[in-house]
């Protein structure tokens, strides 16, 4: 663990020492390819949040099981349609924020208030991300889930405000192949324990759950496809924290390629740690010592007992890196993206003319703000895999439909765009207080729609919408692996 914590320091600082403008901090000089993107892109989502809930989700939540795969389905048709209708619009900002197309498109009033939207929600989420990981290194070091926050929270802003964003996506690529691999072993060592496999509950194994949603079974295929599909479109082309990787990338071609790499890779993944959530949960059918450690604690702490409790040494510092590895490369884009989007979109400063210190102080601040929002959560008692996703399910259906609004209908201005995403927020928040038994996975898809219904009956505008520029061949590949995902979820 401590190698792997010096290594990504080591290489921060090697790459700090070659950049001279924010333009090198914020966006890499605009020179990645593809692959490192793509390995980025997946390392970023795939956080600790995921390494701990998911498992906690398939082994433990009443309901749970393998039908958290369900969610993965719409990564493909995400990934298709930001290629063909986000992605030019994106990539044809001159800076390092995405929301300089809202003030291109209308205005900077829009800019400002979708700039805002991002920092509430990314601020909050990365309070999760912080929380799930310190679980970890609390049970792991015996230090207290306080002292564990800020130590990951502190580590994380060291690195993250020295290498900037080069720094970011060279570690992600690193934190993959560590996240993937710490997890491929712990699965394996519980396949080599007897009577564990056998006792497997066979309802854990169901993949596909047939409904629409509601408070008693909100994780069904409806809502999680529909809700899935508006919330990877909004994370994926909206939220600065992973859209900011696509303006890195040396061209076009390279952006398309990330995305189609995300699209094609992190079902795998994430079946990766779904199995290990099933291996748990037949440990603990077969090991009444196991469910004993676990009585009377949260679900999340799951993975954290049986690290500290079953694993060999090497084994068990071989995962707990990899927890490290995931809840950092969501850390570090979270920091350099909050940074940006202060200093360009609230505060004006032109990356291409501002210090790269100015950068690192401004996310020193926002990893502070990180630290605390991680000690709040630490007090919910909300489940990670839950929380984080809650959290953005409020923004961002409005985030999206603004987008959508601006690409879509060029009628519409920027007192139609702000009026809408208001009523998107407004519409969330509303089911959320006034209709708690539909679904939170819901909220994605009636924010998008309350914001475009919205934005297009105050202008009275028509969509309009451009020639998709996808191409066949990407066509044809994610079609082809939603296909192949959807069969493998009926299998099961």
């Amino acid at each position: 663990m401590l190698a792997y914590l010096a290594a990504v320091l080591a290489m921060a600082w090697a790459i700090a020492r070659r950049q001279r403008t924010g333009t090198d901090y914020f966006l890499a000089g605009r020179a990645m390819r593809g692959a490192p993107l793509g390995a980025s892109i997946l390392a970023n989502q795939a956080s600790a949040v995921s390494l701990i809930g998911a498992p906690a989700f398939v082994a433990l939540r009443e309901g749970g099981g393998l039908r958290w795969l369900q969610y993965e389905l719409a990564l493909p048709l995400a990934m298709l349609l930001l290629i063909a209708f986000l992605l030019p619009a994106l990539r044809s900002v001159p800076g390092s924020s995405i929301y300089a197309y809202a003030e291109r498109r209308f205005g900077r009033g829009t800019r400002r208030a979708v700039a805002a939207a991002f920092l509430l929600s990314r601020g909050l989420a990365l309070g999760v991300v912080l929380y799930a990981s310190a679980q970890v290194v609390a049970a792991a070091t015996g230090i207290g889930l306080g002292a564990a926050i800020l130590a990951v929270g502190l580590f994380s802003v060291a690195y993250t405000s020295v290498g900037g964003i080069v720094a970011d996506i060279w570690s992600d690529v690193l934190q993959l192949a560590l996240l993937w691999l710490g997890t491929l072993g712990a699965a394996l060592f519980l396949l080599g324990r007897p009577g564990v496999v056998e006792a497997i509950p066979a309802e854990r194994l169901r993949a596909l759950v047939p409904g629409l949603g509601s408070q008693a079974e909100s994780f069904a295929l409806g809502p999680m496809l529909l809700g899935g599909l508006f919330l990877y479109l909004s994370y994926y082309g909206c939220d600065q924290s992973q859209a900011q990787r696509l303006l890195t990338a040396r061209d076009d071609r390279a952006a398309r390629r990330a995305l189609l790499l995300n699209g094609l890779l992190r079902f795998p993944l994430v079946l990766t740690y779904c199995g290990f959530g099933l291996l748990l949960a037949g440990l603990l059918r077969s090991d009444p010592g196991f469910a004993a450690r676990l009585a009377g604690r949260p679900p999340d702490s799951l993975v954290p007992v049986f690290i500290v409790g079953y694993l060999p040494t090497g084994l068990r510092g071989l995962l707990v890196a990899a927890i490290l590895a995931a809840a950092m490369s969501s850390i570090d884009s979270a920091l350099n993206s909050l940074a940006a989007v202060t200093l360009e979109d609230v505060l004006g400063r032109e990356a291409g003319k501002q210090s790269v210190w100015v950068g690192r102080v401004t996310s020193l601040a926002w990893g502070t703000f990180a630290i605390l929002a991680g000690l709040a959560c630490a007090r919910s008692g909300t489940g990670v895999l839950e929380l984080v996703n809650l959290v953005g399910s409020v923004f961002y259906g409005p985030l999206l439909g603004v987008f959508t609004l601006g690409v879509l209908a060029p009628a519409v201005r920027g007192r139609h765009a702000v009026a809408g995403m208001a009523a998107g927020l407004g519409t969330n928040l509303g089911l959320a207080l006034a209709a708690p038994t539909i679904s939170w996975l819901w909220w994605n898809p009636a924010g998008w729609l309350a914001t475009m219904t919205a934005g297009l009956a105050l202008a009275r505008a028509a969509v309009r919408p451009p020639p998709p520029a996808a191409s066949r061949r990407e066509t044809v590949l994610l079609v082809g692996g939603f296909a192949a995902m959807l069969a493998l979820l009926a299998l099961l």
